[in-house]
């Protein structure tokens, strides 16, 4: 059982900023198949981290599941899923990919070995590590 989850967004598209304005959303967009495998386990309550893509290349917030995964409304493919989320809290401080790749920790993290995976599972260690990571000065 997953910690939790990272969900990836590029952040000029839908930043972690943007969904604590809307303070909530749907959560789409997903086709990779594995991606939706990660996807469909997602729970309500699930807590989930956000990753933003592109030139910042960071962990950025945590948000959580408001409902468990559900096939997107507006294609005609049910495997096409959705969720629903909230965001929680920004993180103190961004965690950046060439942090995460940089400890040992993390040497066998989709995030690192699969780095165009955008739904993925976050260990409990993992979780533990990015958010005292993120509260370093």
């Amino acid at each position: 059982m997953p910690q939790g989850w990272l969900l990836k967004t590029e952040p000029t598209a839908y930043s972690f900023a943007q969904l604590q304005r809307d303070k909530r959303t749907v959560w789409d967009g997903v086709k990779n198949p594995q991606a939706l495998k990660n996807l469909s386990q997602v729970k309500k309550g699930d807590r989930l981290l956000i990753y933003h893509t592109g030139d910042e290349k960071a962990v950025v917030g945590i948000a959580t599941a408001l409902a468990a995964a559900y096939p997107d409304p507006n294609k005609n493919d049910p495997k096409l899923l959705v969720i629903d989320l909230a965001p929680v809290a920004p993180l103190p401080r961004a965690v950046t990919l060439a942090q995460i790749k940089a400890s040992s920790t993390f040497k066998d993290w989709e995030l690192v070995r699969l780095p165009r995976l955008s739904v993925m599972p976050v260990s409990a260690e993992y979780w533990a590590e990015i958010e005292r990571m993120a509260n370093d000065s």
